[in-house]
């Protein structure tokens, strides 16, 4: 059996994850849609980046902390919010929050989370962060928007690039559904994994916490699928933004951009930050890396907002070079999911751990003992992207 002193990168986590976590909800996590091409340049596309490695420079004191839209975090990552996070292990928010307390980085609850914002807030003791959707039922948005603030939450990242959903050929192989079809092979699957079924029988945390019971029309899982189906409003524009903006009345970071010119009306829209984002590969797929969009992205954005990055990030190598190119701090979604999968809240604070050193040890390589003064001089050629 793994231990936890083994498990060396995040590849340790995926592969005991892809083991342990049911093959429909592994897969709706490590997926992009259609050819999955965008899923699969925000990783590689880190690859072509490389270091220019000092030497005899004094890098003896080092520090990775920095500051996300004001808030003190232990280098520059937070959690990325990801829906089902709950179906890769039990309790899932709950322990990934823990987990980012207790390191000192930000987490974020999907709107799409099987615990609820009461949830996190109960098990936590310091804010947290809230996604939105925007969705056609504008009342059930005001409560949920309500609900952060009651729960303390001391951001609300707003979604923006989920008005339509791209198709995830997986998730339509596997049967996922609301509820999850009961199919011959699912149900031989689930067999294969009584770690995560004993785990699952332990909570009363199997349904989308967020909704249910709180949604006009949606009490149960079967009328929570009609009610998504017709929810996500393909009507959005900026427009929105300054309505749920006035709502809130907190730190506001945009989620899903990816061109210059959106970039400045994200600036003009008063937002705090912006987040260099394409879902993950998981909606337009075709579209550039997250990785090589960002300079781009953060030249127009200039210092007028903070610029962060999320998609691809494996390691702590590639957030220094996300760093390097401009962005204030980063998001990992995938990295998280797969510790949490493997080994739960303990995954998560090790997945953690190991970032952190990789950061701060390359970081070492190329000469810098400050995370706040590095830039796209510690790369070759400074940026292939341009």
């Amino acid at each position: 059996m793994p231990t936890l002193s083994k498990m060396t990168c995040v590849e340790d986590f995926r592969r005991l994850a892809e083991r342990r976590v049911p093959r429909m909800f592994y897969d709706y996590a490590d997926s992009g849609s259609w050819t999955e091409s965008t899923y699969r340049s925000n990783e590689t596309d880190f690859h072509k980046l490389k270091f220019r490695q000092r030497v005899a420079c004094d890098i003896e004191k080092r520090s990775l902390h920095s500051k996300m839209i004001g808030i003190d975090v232990a280098m520059p990552v937070a959690l990325a919010p990801t829906g089902l996070t709950g179906m890769q292990h039990a309790d899932g928010e709950i322990l990934a929050a823990k987990a980012a307390e207790k390191f000192g980085v930000p987490f974020t609850l999907s709107t799409m989370s099987v615990c609820s914002i009461e949830d996190i807030a109960a098990h936590t003791s310091r804010p947290f962060w809230f996604q939105l959707y925007v969705m056609r039922d504008r009342d059930f948005m005001e409560r949920l928007i309500d609900r952060a603030k009651a729960a303390r939450c001391s951001a609300l990242v707003l979604t923006l690039d989920l008005q339509v959903l791209g198709q995830r050929h997986k998730d339509i192989k596997n049967g996922l559904s609301t509820p999850p079809k009961p199919t011959l092979i699912n149900l031989i699957n689930l067999a294969t994994k009584p770690r995560w079924c004993l785990n699952m029988l332990g909570t009363k945390r199997r349904s989308f916490g967020n909704i249910v019971g709180h949604a006009k029309g949606v009490s149960d899982l079967s009328s929570l699928s009609s009610w998504t189906a017709e929810q996500f409003d393909p009507s959005l524009c900026w427009e929105d933004i300054e309505w749920i903006k006035k709502r809130w009345g907190g730190k506001l970071v945009l989620k899903g951009v990816m061109d210059a010119e959106d970039a400045r009306l994200a600036v003009d829209s008063g937002a705090d930050a912006l987040i260099v984002s394409n879902h993950g590969g998981r909606q337009l797929d075709g579209a550039p890396s997250s990785i090589s969009a960002l300079p781009a992205i953060a030249q127009a954005a200039g210092n007028d907002i903070e610029v962060w990055m999320d998609g691809g990030i494996r390691s702590g190598q590639d957030v220094l070079k996300a760093v390097a190119l401009g962005a204030k701090g980063t998001m990992i979604g995938r990295a998280f999911l797969y510790a949490l999968g493997a080994m739960g809240d303990e995954g998560v604070t090790r997945c953690l751990q190991l970032m952190a050193n990789e950061l701060d040890v390359t970081m070492a390589f190329c000469g810098r003992t400050d995370i706040a003064d590095v830039d796209r001089s510690i790369l070759l050629n400074g940026n292939i992207f341009d």
